[in-house]
């Protein structure tokens, strides 16, 4: 294929790929399992060996045919992308690393880790060596090793989360323990592919002083850029914030994480190592967080196209072969039992007890990202063959599904996981409740100006749920919002800080609020909202339906009228909760009546009884008083209600309407239509 032909085929290759992580990853997550999961399943039903190597009209070899004379199961084009995506997520997990946990539990957490990566590391060669007949040193016996010793602590994380363990001696010591297993084995790697390398290229025996030598380089190599990277990692952030947007941060940081990923690979070593070592050095900088944020996009495109080209890999034939299953199998015993025996045996000698430490292993059982880019390594450099990657991907699978259960059941067996009683870390929290939604929501983001304004970094971690994180330098603060409560987390010594902020944000608004009420007048201004021609469009008055309008209320006051016009919405399945949208919109005509003038009213609200915009309309001819602008009684009624949490078209609505019964002939025609078809025609007609 000539070069255009090769990049249609490689463009195509990508776009069916995202389509199918993001099904096959939305499917995971509706069946509680991890989404990485359903991305590595994506791509084996895609490969080469399942669906994508079917003939189809145009692709007589299939979507994705195998490459001729290559060991790969995808083109070197499609292998690359996947190389990116292993850089920047090693880059992401360096800076996700708590160098802070790392060095209070170093301790505890070092002799876990260390007790995990050893053992994992021996039964799993072991395992290889059993299997295969081969010897210790055998390239294949040695990432089998290494392959076992990689851990996915998200998982565990996130259920410590669930359980309300995280802050428990067993969940932090098991996340330190993950931290310094990571470092372990990106070392172990580093070893074993000096290893590789020299039993590869038949550069002599492997004595122990030759192992030795092979260790101390790679050991070497891996601790001097560490330690320049922490070492100057102040000055790197300096560097990197002379070019002042947040998004130059994000890509010259990563610009970073590939040159020292590609110094890395030529000395011998993977290129995860030095992508890494980048993130770890600038983890503990106030940068941090935002160049998190700005990799997330990156990180959503690149990372699920790795698991499923990892997938492709999967001889669906192979890894069913009776032989691959029992290997798989026994692999996969021996690399659990090597966690909760490595990780769990040395917790009994630091103070947990029998539970404690059976918690800590089995929430070092997981495997998962490494697991597969390590693998990945190894197919792509020859020493592991298909039936080998397959065995690596059952147990990753294995492990990452039993994972689960497990540490839910240990952590149900009840009752404390240390010998003696342990006492609550310094953090501190601390909570306001302004019963208000739209308060608090002001306190939160003026809070979060001035953190910027006092040279915080600021990153949104999850804007739908109001969850913020601010740091600089040591200092570091996670504030959350929900509804109307205000919730801020940080060491102790920083809680002063924290309410003396918060005060000084709370007098700033009420003197604002003050202002606002000499400064501007709503009653004045709620006379020009119906005048002049104003902006329509046939899809916000759309939004206007036969099913909810009524021409003929029968309420003869207002709170009769507004009850009425909620329960058009609630009879037609409209609401989630029908007496919070009527409370909300009781509040709402409170604060000002939204009786308009020519015989207009527009109650409106939003809430959070509903979960997309949604419109009543009702006509009374003879009219009610509504506390209206001109005094005249109110006979058209224009209802909207929309979600607090979802944007909507609701001012924009609003605005429309007005618009449209800014026409005195078509507002008379609406109030007297004789049908609900005939009112709803002259509504959703757009204003000339």
């Amino acid at each position: 294929m000539n070069l255009t032909e090769v990049m249609a085929e490689l463009v195509f290759q990508l776009g069916l790929i995202l389509f199918a992580v993001r099904f096959c990853g939305r499917l995971a997550r509706k069946l509680g399992v991890p989404p990485v999961l359903g991305e590595l399943l994506a791509g084996v039903i895609i490969g080469p060996y399942a669906l994508g190597g079917v003939g189809l009209p145009g692709f007589p070899q299939g979507l994705f045919p195998l490459p001729e004379g290559s060991a790969m199961a995808v083109s070197p084009e499609l292998y690359s992308f996947a190389t990116v995506a292993s850089i920047i997520l090693l880059f992401a997990s360096g800076l996700e690393t708590d160098l802070g946990l790392f060095l209070r539990y170093s301790l505890a957490g070092g002799i876990i880790g260390i007790g995990g990566v050893l053992f994992s590391f021996i039964l799993g060669d072991l395992a290889g060596v059993l299997l295969l007949g081969s010897s210790f040193t055998d390239p294949h016996c040695l990432f089998l090793g290494i392959l076992s010793t990689a851990t996915s602590v998200g998982i565990t994380a996130r259920i410590l989360s669930d359980q309300k363990k995280m802050d428990s001696p067993e969940g932090v010591t098991t996340l330190a323990a993950a931290v310094f297993d990571d470092v372990l084995g990106i070392i172990a790697l580093a070893v074993v592919l000096g290893i590789v390398a020299v039993l590869q290229g038949g550069q002599g025996s492997l004595n122990p002083l030759a192992i030795l030598a092979i260790a101390g380089k790679a050991f070497g190599i891996w601790l001097g850029f560490s330690a320049l990277g922490l070492i100057f990692s102040r000055q790197i952030a300096g560097f990197l914030k002379t070019f002042k947007h947040s998004h130059d941060f994000m890509a010259l940081a990563l610009g970073i994480a590939l040159l020292l990923a590609g110094i890395f690979e030529k000395q011998g070593l993977a290129m995860i190592i030095g992508a890494y070592i980048t993130g770890l050095s600038l983890s503990k900088t106030d940068i941090a967080p935002v160049i998190q944020e700005r990799l997330h996009g990156l990180y959503e495109f690149f990372v699920p196209i790795f698991f499923a080209v990892m997938g492709m890999m999967v001889n669906l034939r192979d890894i069913i072969s009776p032989p691959v299953l029992f290997f798989g199998l026994i692999y996969t015993l021996a690399a659990v039992l090597s966690k909760v025996i490595g990780c769990g045996g040395p917790a009994l000698l630091l103070g947990f007890n029998g539970r404690g430490a059976l918690r800590i292993g089995a929430g070092m059982v997981p495997r998962g990202e490494v697991a597969l880019i390590i693998a990945g390594i190894g197919l792509a450099s020859g020493v592991l063959d298909s039936s080998l990657f397959g065995v690596v991907i059952l147990m990753t699978l294995i492990t990452t599904l039993a994972a689960p259960p497990l540490l839910s059941f240990t952590l149900r067996l009840g009752g404390a996981g240390t010998r003696s009683p342990v006492k609550a870390g310094d953090s501190a929290a601390v909570s306001w409740d302004f019963h208000d939604d739209e308060i608090a929501g002001m306190v939160a983001d003026t809070l979060l100006k001035d953190l910027r304004a006092e040279g915080f970094y600021v990153q949104m971690m999850n804007m739908g749920e109001g969850l913020s994180q601010a740091r600089k330098d040591n200092i570091a603060l996670s504030i959350s919002r929900r509804d109307s409560v205000l919730d801020i987390e940080t060491a102790g010594e920083d809680l002063p800080f924290v309410k003396t902020a918060v005060y000084e944000v709370l007098l700033r608004l009420s003197d604002t609020m003050e202002k606002l009420k000499t400064a501007a007048d709503p009653a004045s201004m709620r006379r020009g909202l119906m005048e002049g021609q104003g902006r329509t469009t046939q899809e916000i008055l759309d939004l206007i339906t036969g099913e909810c309008t009524v021409i003929d209320l029968r309420g003869g006051a207002k709170e009769e009228i507004l009850t009425e016009l909620v329960d058009i919405l609630a009879v037609h399945g409209k609401l989630e909760d029908r007496d919070l949208v009527l409370h909300d919109i009781f509040e709402r005509e409170k604060s000002m009546s939204t009786g308009m003038q020519h015989g207009i009213a527009l109650p409106h609200a939003k809430t959070d009884g509903v979960k997309d915009i949604c419109v009543a309309v009702g006509i009374k001819k003879a009219g009610i008083e509504f506390e209206s602008m001109d005094g005249e009684k109110s006979r058209l009624f224009i209802m909207v209600v929309s979600p607090k949490k979802t944007s909507g078209p609701h001012i924009q609505f609003l605005a429309a309407v007005g618009a449209v019964l800014n026409d005195p002939a078509r507002r008379e025609q609406v109030i007297n239509a004789e049908s609900r078809e005939q009112a709803v025609n002259l509504l959703r007609k757009p204003s000339q």
